[in-house]
């Protein structure tokens, strides 16, 4: 071990040998001078002259990152005298990743084949690069400031010599390779579209950013936007990059659907809108947040918050929503294209059948997938994407279920056909209601039951009688008729799992009404 390993070694322990501040100038000076030379170079540029190319930023990542180790190793984050250095030696390292995929989203916009919004995206990005171009100038200057202020001798401190331009000819290498032969593209395909749909599900939180006024901005920190559930959903949205890429790029289904690449395109721009927006709410958290920065730089601040926070809001996360919305459309006509149609019988919600609750989530998973799906009962067909449809079932369920209850009446009251008493057939329409209600053939809701004043009274036998009273105590919501009645659901078979999955946990609610958890597969549903 050399002796500057056993420097860091020792000032990284707790009550370890303290490095003077003399000897850590002199070594951040060496170690460092890329990053000053570049600091001075940035800094001597005047406004919108400065042009972050790739080169450019491939070094400022380098040195800065290098840098912003070294001083970590040696606890400048905790240092008074060094703490403002090293959050400008990071935010330079932010602010440039910021300009890196900035400058990779406006060379790559051509190839992306994205669908129109009513932004000018073009016009914003290139617009975003000068503003964070800017800004990592502004920065490199308030470097330099500090690197005196801890006693850096940055006297002998010049531009580089090296040159950072960068000239690109025009054009793109011909496209000859054969497509590649992968396994079952197709349920792949079907299984990327499902996942951007469940992404766009969760993109509540880009949705409701992207109506923020100004004003408000930091009133959304910490909920809902922070850099946590931005920095999440930025991987997912990698990972589905990540998976078009391993299994349908450059296969033949890529090339013979047109709507595959556009779908691609979607996911790349807004993981790189998001990593923007992850970096940014990264520094305003860390560097600018009243609540929860450090106050080095917020008391002294080098970056303008409102520029960045209008870049976070008005530009990455706005047009995150637009590219989100518009795929998932695109994601939702694929699904049409490769459903694959199948039949499902699932019991009929024991609570009131189809009333408000379930259906409306019934309707709102074929939303979610955009697919034709109808439910079939008793030979009548109807649109299972609207919860007005569903309910309009509940007449058939009724009219079954009132067919059945005779039987049962029947069952457990062998003369219920002949006429009585008002009395006696009072006395047996309570009988029969207690002994289905004992057996578990009806279920109550209210006890006691609130009996209509027409009980005993009506004309008819005690099977009518029961029956008329039955159904008064059900449309007053004082009970229901249990059966085993089932529906069935046909169509895309993605829609039929998730419907299955729903009927399985009770269409969100016990036998009493009361509303119970989904289940993961169903997360999409709870917003």
């Amino acid at each position: 071990m050399n002796e500057s390993t056993q420097a860091i070694s020792a000032a990284s322990k707790p009550g370890g040998e303290l490095i003077a501040d003399r000897e850590l100038c002199d070594l951040v000076r060496t170690r460092g001078r890329t990053l000053l030379e570049l600091a001075r170079s940035l800094a001597a540029m005047r406004a919108g002259e400065v042009c972050l190319t790739r080169p450019l930023i491939g070094r400022l990542l380098l040195e800065s990152g290098q840098m912003e180790t070294l001083l970590d190793e040696y606890g400048a984050r905790q240092n008074h005298h060094w703490s403002r250095f090293r959050a400008l030696t990071a935010s330079v390292k932010n602010f440039a990743r910021i300009g890196e995929v900035l400058a990779y989203v406006q060379r790559r916009l051509p190839t992306y084949r994205l669908l129109p919004v009513a932004g000018d995206f073009r016009l914003a990005t290139c617009e975003r690069l000068q503003l964070v171009s800017s800004v990592v100038a502004e920065i490199a200057g308030a470097l330099l400031d500090e690197a005196q202020e801890v006693g850096i001798d940055v006297s002998g401190i010049a531009p580089p010599a090296e040159e950072f331009g960068e000239w690109l000819p025009p054009g793109r290498l011909a496209r000859n390779r054969g497509d590649r032969i992968a396994g079952d593209t197709a349920t792949t395909v079907t299984h990327l579209a499902t996942e951007f749909l469940n992404l766009a599900a969760e993109g509540e939180l880009l949705r409701a950013a992207a109506q923020v006024p100004p004003a408000d901005y930091a009133a959304c920190f910490p909920d809902p936007v922070s850099e946590e559930r931005l920095r999440q959903l930025t991987f997912r949205f990698h990972n589905l990059q990540s998976l078009y890429d391993t299994h349908v790029a450059g296969t033949s289904i890529e090339t013979s659907d047109a709507e595959l690449p556009i779908l691609r395109g979607h996911a790349s721009v807004i993981y790189h809108l998001l990593e923007i927006a992850t970096d940014l709410a990264h520094y305003y958290e860390r560097h600018a947040s009243p609540h929860t920065a450090d106050a080095i730089l917020r008391e002294r601040p080098v970056v303008d918050t409102d520029a960045t926070m209008a870049t976070l809001f008005a530009y990455a996360m706005a047009f995150s929503s637009d590219y989100l919305a518009g795929g998932q459309r695109l994601c939702q006509g694929i699904l049409r294209r490769y459903a694959e149609s199948g039949r499902l019988d699932v019991p009929v919600p024991s609570y009131r059948g189809f009333h408000v609750r379930p259906s409306n989530l019934v309707a709102r998973i074929v939303a979610h997938y955009g697919s034709s799906v109808e439910m079939e009962l008793e030979g009548k067909r109807f649109d299972a994407a609207s919860p007005l449809e569903l309910f309009r079932a509940n007449e058939a369920i009724n009219a079954r279920k009132r067919r059945w209850l005779a039987s049962e009446i029947a069952r457990v009251h062998p003369d219920c056909a002949g006429t009585l008493a008002p009395e006696a057939v009072a006395a047996a329409v309570l009988a029969i209601v207690h002994r289905l209600a004992g057996e578990g053939k009806i279920m109550l809701y209210r006890q006691p039951l609130q009996f209509s004043d027409q009980l005993g009274r009506r004309e008819g036998s005690v099977l009518e009688n029961s029956v008329a009273e039955i159904a008064q105590l059900q449309a007053t919501g004082q009970l229901d008729i249990r059966t085993d009645l089932t529906v069935t659901f046909i169509g895309d078979r993605r829609v039929l799992t998730d419907v299955d999955i729903l009927a399985h946990h009770g269409y969100g609610e016990d036998a009493f009404g009361n509303n119970v958890a989904l289940p993961k597969a169903l997360s999409y549903l709870r917003r």
